[in-house]
């Protein structure tokens, strides 16, 4: 399926329209984006983090996270799905909403796949600066990696890679460290955590 976009403009109503057809849609500087949906390993890797996040939200009363299908409206002809977001508990009125976030999320996460990739590093990556985001972090699975980039004068730019232990701390307090090796591990390998 081509991911090559359509150009014209859209706004969130049209948007919300499109079909749920097992297709991500995204629009992204007013033009439209179409990916199919995510393989077998990419879905385990975006449930494996999923969890993390939702048990470091709900054990720590950090704030609040989301996993793809969920909108970011970042503006007009801006609507995205990330495959999780994470907005801190002193924000969570003003970022988020039943439908959507309607604001920039504190951390947003993309699994890369090799239809994804181009756009992960490049247009997402700015316009995910351009509306705030202050923390970006970009799964590359094949790489056994996260790129973690960070917000430095308006545009997000890369502090580290991780490929062994990933720390996250959303303010001063609680801390979530991940397992990078785990989180990447094959579908079908069951090996507990690093101790």
């Amino acid at each position: 399926m081509s991911t090559h976009p359509a150009v014209r403009e859209w706004t969130y109503a049209e948007f919300a329209r499109l079909p749920d057809d097992g297709n991500r849609y995204e629009v992204i500087a007013g033009e439209l984006f179409v990916t199919p949906a995510p393989g077998s390993i990419h879905q385990a890797v975006s449930f494996r983090l999923s969890r993390l996040f939702g048990n470091f939200c709900e054990d720590q009363d950090a704030g609040t996270a989301y996993h793809a299908p969920y909108d970011v409206i970042f503006g007009e002809g801006d609507y995205m799905e990330p495959d999780l977001i994470f907005v801190r508990r002193d924000r969570e009125d003003e970022v988020i909403k039943d439908h959507a976030a309607v604001a920039a999320p504190d951390l947003v996460v993309e699994i890369l796949s090799d239809s994804t990739a181009h756009r992960d590093r490049g247009i997402k990556r700015e316009r995910y600066a351009a509306y705030g985001v202050e923390e970006y972090w970009i799964i590359d699975i094949n790489a056994k990696q996260v790129e973690v980039y960070r917000r430095i004068g308006g545009e997000l730019h890369c502090a580290r890679i991780e490929n062994d232990w990933l720390s996250y701390r959303p303010l001063p307090g609680p801390e979530l460290v991940i397992d990078v090796p785990h989180l990447l591990r094959p579908r079908n390998d069951h090996s507990k955590a690093r101790q």
